[in-house]
């Protein structure tokens, strides 16, 4: 282990327990993605946080979201600009805590959003103290952009975030990392959502069924084409997760509508699946389809400068005497929407599991160790 990486080890490991402090304040924040009012406490923490550390904070509203921090270090550190992306909000409603507490045990931390991500958050804030406290230099001016939007598809930040990503040299994505295994993301699948609205015309099921046009019968058929659309070997999954449609039992339904999930492994195939789906084309007479949707997140590709930085990580972890692997996420994250113009690194967050989920935990030792190599990340140039 050369001597940055033991000063690191030394360090998180003895502010092991200010970093679960940090992370037990955000996490006891409740932040859902749905109550834009609900994100100030957390935001506020870690604007708090960022001015602790020097950094010039300037908080972003939103219109229908909390809004987001962007922080810039006053120091100049190097050459170039690395950017650090968390996102502070939650699926988890409020009241969630009174049902499922804050806890430590056997070396795990449980609570809403402790996984997803707010470790992710308090990691950020504590590399930064590292390397401010043992005096290192980062190796390119650190920028932080925290976000509130996330879970909801950023919709708000997003703008800020391709802004960003063009102006940098690297992305280092702090959301969890794969699997109780701990991989790091290398790659992620971009995601689209499409919907699909049939027109047909109603009559009543006994006396006239021949006047109607079913949109439901439609429908169905436009189903088994979406489904006909997926193609493992390429990586691309066509789901039809949402139906709706007509008026009572009795009545040849006149309308009918589908919510599409749509994922992707490789940009060069986005147009084609984008132009499959709305090229559907109705075959029940006397009905009409209306088809809306995009790929909005394009998908994390291995590309050579996203490749360099994994092989940084890969390096940095050695240095720690951390054995990295890499993974595919089917799950979007910012990191899709800042690959396109950036290298990038996803899931540099916390070990553990169940993002989403009840279960949801943290592995506290090795993620304190994760801390200490987003530290020498930061540290050093790709």
């Amino acid at each position: 282990m050369d001597e940055l990486a033991a000063s690191l080890t030394e360090y998180v490991d003895r502010t092991r327990d200010a970093q679960i402090e940090l992370l037990r304040s955000l996490v006891l924040a409740e932040s859902p993605s749905l109550v834009p009012a609900a994100q100030q406490e957390v935001l506020s923490l870690l604007h708090a946080e960022l001015k602790d550390l020097d950094f010039e904070v300037e908080q972003i509203p939103g219109d229908q979201t909390g809004g987001h921090l962007l922080g810039r270090t006053r120091s100049a550190h190097g050459d170039g600009t690395q950017l650090l992306i968390g996102h502070c909000d939650t699926v988890w409603p409020l009241g969630t805590l009174e049902r499922r507490p804050v806890d430590i045990r056997d070396g795990r931390m449980t609570g809403p959003g402790v996984y997803d991500m707010k470790a992710g958050l308090t990691q950020i804030i504590f590399a930064l103290r590292a390397l401010r406290d043992l005096g290192v230099s980062p190796a390119h001016q650190p920028v932080v952009f925290i976000n509130s939007d996330e879970e909801i598809g950023s919709r708000e930040s997003k703008e800020h975030i391709w802004r960003l990503a063009r102006e940098v040299d690297r992305a280092l994505i702090m959301e969890p990392s794969l699997g109780p295994s701990g991989k790091l993301k290398t790659a992620r699948k971009g995601v689209g959502r499409f919907t699909l609205r049939v027109k047909g015309r109603a009559a009543h099921a006994g006396l006239d069924p021949e006047a109607g046009a079913s949109a439901i019968l439609e429908l169905s058929f436009l189903i088994q084409k979406l489904f006909a659309l997926n193609d493992p070997e390429k990586g691309v999954t066509v789901n039809v997760g949402m139906i709706d449609g007509g008026l009572r039992p009795n009545v040849v339904a006149p309308e009918s509508s589908a919510s599409v999930d749509v994922r992707v492994l490789r940009q060069e195939d986005v147009a084609e699946i984008e132009a499959a789906i709305h090229g559907l084309e109705p075959s029940t007479p006397g009905v009409e389809v209306e088809i809306d949707g995009r790929i909005g997140r394009p998908p994390l590709e291995l590309n050579s400068r996203n490749r360099a930085l994994w092989e940084l990580a890969r390096g940095c972890g050695a240095a720690l005497g951390l054995d990295l692997s890499e993974g595919t996420a089917g799950g979007g994250s910012d990191g899709n929407h800042t690959s396109p113009h950036t290298a990038t690194l996803d899931g540099l967050g916390p070990v553990g599991d169940g993002a989403h989920a009840e279960h949801e935990y943290i592995e506290l030792g090795p993620t304190v160790a994760r801390t200490a190599l987003l530290a020498l990340m930061l540290a050093r140039a790709t």
